[in-house]
């Protein structure tokens, strides 16, 4: 493991980065990770648009300590004594998102669990340290392309999009993090990974059991439909009908827009990185206004392309 002294001057310039919104290449024990503020809806969003990552799936959030991740989420006995067992190490879990928790809603993709870690890695805990705040970092390397295990990987996928990279040399684990879900009573693998699952179903007495159905992601690369509000999603909606809410993206409204019951626009200026850190807000806002929320067209370009998946998803038929 590399000595996180010899990266202090690497390190407070990465804080700096990522307290401006930018984005940093980070070392953990398992791959270089694509960090960035995890309370901020435009620092995530650089995170998809920088990635190309096609839909707004869950992000991992890293926090310094079990203590700090515990003000994060709901943590079950299972979950605890996991954390107990493998943090820091290269354990995700996902648990029932605190209410308090000051994470961006586009980090979780609209959803009420978060997938905490805390990396075991020197750098990337020094880094969480001196930024003061958790970090979301999936693999830092376009979307569909190999994780990254060298700092050139980085350089070679993201180049000059990534503020700092930090050169730990080649990560220690070279796959992504076990991730387990504790949303229920039943602990399930959702992603094999850095920890084994014989030891963990060890660690627990029990075994782990297959993801089950659902609507929406939990974590990492499960694309699933997201969440969906209890309102009826109408999409590229080019006029407002009587008495539903309005979803709008840049000028001019659409028509009828005056009489909407509430509106809310991403991006006024049709910034599409602007309306991805709004969009998950906006819906939990409108989503009891009215029985129909109608949404405005979006264009289908660099983040436009992850919106409209998100709310397609969240337009489809309800089973």
């Amino acid at each position: 493991m590399s000595n996180p002294a010899r990266f202090d001057a690497g390190i407070a310039a990465a804080a700096d980065a990522l307290r401006r919104g930018a984005l940093v290449g980070m070392p953990t024990e398992t791959v270089y990770g694509l960090a960035a503020d995890a309370t901020s809806g435009e620092a995530i969003a650089g995170i998809y648009s920088t990635k190309s990552r096609p839909r707004f799936n869950p992000l991992i959030i890293h926090a310094f300590s079990i203590e700090a991740a515990m003000g994060l989420g709901i943590f079950p006995p299972l979950a605890r004594t996991l954390a107990e067992a493998f943090w820091p190490g290269p354990l995700t879990l996902v648990v029932p998102r605190q209410t308090s928790a000051a994470i961006a809603d586009l980090a979780t993709a609209g959803l009420d669990t978060i997938a905490l870690r805390v990396p075991a890695h020197p750098v990337a805990r020094a880094l969480i340290s001196a930024f003061g705040r958790p970090v979301a970092a999936p693999s830092a390397n376009r979307s569909g392309h190999v994780s990254p295990t060298t700092a050139a990987h980085v350089a070679t996928d993201l180049g000059g999009r990534v503020a700092v990279i930090l050169d730990a040399g080649p990560t220690g684990i070279g796959v992504e993090s076990t991730i387990v879900g504790l949303t229920d009573e039943t602990p399930r693998l959702l992603r094999s990974g850095g920890v084994p699952r014989d030891a963990i179903e060890a660690a627990i007495g029990r075994p782990l059991a297959a993801p089950a159905e659902a609507s929406a992601p939990v974590a990492p690369g499960m694309l699933r439909s997201h969440y969906a509000p209890a309102a009826h999603v109408r999409l590229n909606a080019e006029t407002v009908r009587p008495g539903e809410a309005l979803l709008a993206f840049g000028e001019p409204l659409p028509a009828g827009a005056e009489q909407a019951a509430a509106t809310i626009n991403l991006s006024r200026s049709g910034d599409l990185g602007e309306a991805a850190a709004r969009l998950f807000s906006a819906l939990r806002e409108l989503d009891g206004t009215a029985a129909t929320i109608a949404v405005a067209p979006i264009p289908d370009h660099g983040l436009g392309e992850a919106i409209n998946d998100r709310l397609t998803r969240a337009a489809a038929p309800r089973g």
